[in-house]
């Protein structure tokens, strides 16, 4: 039995995000649109007979003890089914941190699926997401990628038409990261829901069916399309971050603030044009970290 597994665990972007209704549970009824990008972290694990959950990263601003998500993951799996003994997890980090792209999240996708194998389960991708989605809204979706329509609080998920290699910019303020919990606690607190600019006017079927068309003529709807609902509390409390995104959307597709923030990306018309944004981002400001990529098809994968 293989001991060692390394895995490839892409970060998302939010192409919609709508907030329909507040839940009694605390969190929100939300329609998504998720979206995997080239952008990744690379896990690599090590299994060993004795319990222990050990995890390293080369970036020392990630908590290395039990509220990091994918120690939580390989907890959650040890207690599930026990007698398979522990592992060793280190994360070589490449998404940034409280950015909106759901690095822990996919970190803790890419613990499940590899200890699937590791351990030899034999799960089903439903039993991996309900596991998943005992760890947070985005887990589910981490593990399958691709692009998918995610409702209820973001677990419940349908498989939508792959995006194959948008070409896309990311950008995000070095210095500025965001809590998931204060953008949705803000939202709910200014009583937003009843001001919804989007509400009853079918913006999610519209993206919906310009995704479905797979043209790349259509990468220019699908831009003028996306939505954010958590830009109307980030963006007054940020002026930066509006700042960023009104320069990008000057000149690409469209461009918007994915999850909770502080990341904003915009839709290119190739690679060559994301270059440019890259280069005019980067003349313009010095605390902005750019990177050039593309949409995925793929969620967690082996390497």
């Amino acid at each position: 039995m293989t001991s060692s597994l390394s895995l490839r665990a892409p970060a998302k972007i939010n192409l919609y995000l709508e907030i329909r209704g507040n839940r009694p549970d605390g969190y929100h009824e939300l329609v998504m649109v998720l979206q995997s990008i080239g952008l990744c972290d690379f896990v690599h694990l090590h299994a060993h007979t004795n319990d222990s959950v050990q995890i390293s990263c080369n970036n020392p601003q990630v908590p290395t003890d039990g509220t990091n998500l994918a120690v939580r993951a390989a907890l959650l799996l040890q207690q599930k089914y026990p007698g398979h003994g522990g592992v060793d997890i280190a994360i070589d980090k490449h998404i940034p941190m409280g950015a909106g792209l759901a690095g822990g999240s996919t970190n803790a996708a890419a613990v499940l699926v590899g200890l699937d194998r590791l351990w030899d389960l034999g799960l089903t991708l439903p039993e991996l997401q309900e596991l998943a989605a005992q760890l947070g809204s985005d887990v589910p979706f981490c593990i399958s990628g691709g692009t998918a329509l995610a409702v209820g609080r973001g677990e419940v998920l349908s498989p939508l038409p792959d995006l194959d290699r948008m070409a896309l910019v990311i950008c995000k303020h070095r210095q500025i990261s965001i809590s998931t919990i204060w953008a949705y606690q803000t939202f709910r607190a200014e009583n937003l829901l009843s001001t919804s600019p989007v509400k009853d006017q079918h913006y999610s079927s519209q993206m919906l069916a310009a995704i479905a068309a797979n043209e790349d003529a259509n990468y220019v709807r699908i831009g003028r399309l996306l939505y954010n609902d958590l830009e109307r509390v980030v963006l007054p409390a940020y002026p930066q971050i509006a700042e960023l995104k009104a320069l990008l959307q000057q000149d690409s597709f469209g461009a918007l603030m994915s999850g909770s923030g502080s990341t904003v990306f915009a839709i290119a018309q190739d690679r060559s044009h994301a270059e440019r944004l890259e280069a005019l981002v980067a003349s313009t400001y010095e605390d902005v970290d750019v990177w050039v990529t593309d949409t995925s098809v793929s969620g967690i994968e082996a390497i």
